[in-house]
């Protein structure tokens, strides 16, 4: 049984859940950073609760804006489109990763409060949260980075040294989020293997300012292989659901306001200039 502080962030008088799983594959995934800016700001203003989102985007790379200065980028942008992945580059720092149907994304928004949330608190609140969702496959899960992984960082999950996850943070206006991937089923190998390759066609063994990691497939898998469970995204989200429900007085499923579309339409044309500026020819 995982323990939590009374002090960790996953205790809420309210979560208001947006589950955006289900949207299939015409859910680009320029929506998703355009919502999570959206839902900072609400939540900073307190006109919504501490809220979790949870969303799925079907062959989508996810590029960081670091990623978007390798030397090569066409070809491996071409190698991605040559297999069937969408490309986009988020609003944040972090660097490639695969996000597929068996990938659960969930971003918890807090308010910034007046102490402030220090970057740390926020990632263990993440942690926490996953721990709890999986306690009872009995699983050491560790946070630390994984070396040889795609977008390597201090807070990737891992069990018996195998990562399955990675943690970001976004933080304005007042919110912050923290959004993880989580490789729910599938192989990791294989989504690993495929950034190696972006990364060798990109790079061609240049030297460059920034420094790109060398992807070891071995180090990456999903949950299922490790726990050696047949575990679904629709698991993952029951077993979400059930973990705030014991750590809030109530849950509140929810879409965005009327207010909120219409600030999420100004950040998702961001998004879009952002990416055009990007991917112009």
């Amino acid at each position: 049984m995982t323990n939590l502080l009374p002090s960790s962030l996953i205790h809420q008088p309210q979560w208001r859940i947006i589950d955006q799983s289900s949207l299939g594959p015409q859910f680009d995934a320029k929506h998703s950073f355009a919502i999570d800016d959206t839902l900072c700001a609400s939540v900073g203003k307190n006109e919504s609760p501490a809220t979790v989102r949870t969303w799925v985007h079907h062959q989508t790379i996810v590029l960081g804006i670091q990623d978007t200065k390798l030397p090569y980028l066409e070809e491996g942008l071409q190698f991605l489109k040559n297999h069937g992945y969408h490309v986009i580059v988020r609003n944040s720092g972090g660097l490639a990763v695969v996000l597929d149907k068996d990938v659960l994304n969930i971003s918890l928004i807090f308010p910034d409060s007046e102490k402030g949330i220090d970057i740390d608190r926020g990632y263990d609140a993440m942690l926490d949260l996953i721990k709890l969702m999986l306690k009872k496959y009995d699983a050491n899960i560790e946070a630390r980075e994984i070396v040889g992984s795609y977008c390597p960082g201090s807070y990737d999950l891992s069990i018996n040294g195998k990562k399955f996850a990675g943690i970001s943070q976004r933080r304005l206006r007042g919110g912050v989020a923290v959004q993880i991937y989580l490789c729910v089923t599938g192989s990791g190998e294989e989504r690993a293997d495929l950034i190696r390759q972006f990364y060798e066609l990109s790079l061609r063994n240049e030297q460059t300012k920034f420094t790109f990691p060398v992807i070891k497939p071995e180090t990456m898998s999903s949950l299922s292989d490790l726990l050696q469970v047949e575990l679904t995204v629709e698991k993952m989200l029951y077993e979400l659901l059930i973990t705030l429900k014991e750590h809030s007085q109530e849950l509140i499923s929810s879409s965005l306001t009327v207010d909120e579309q219409l600030l999420f339409q100004q950040n998702l044309v961001r998004m879009i200039d952002r990416n055009e500026k990007v991917f112009k020819s």
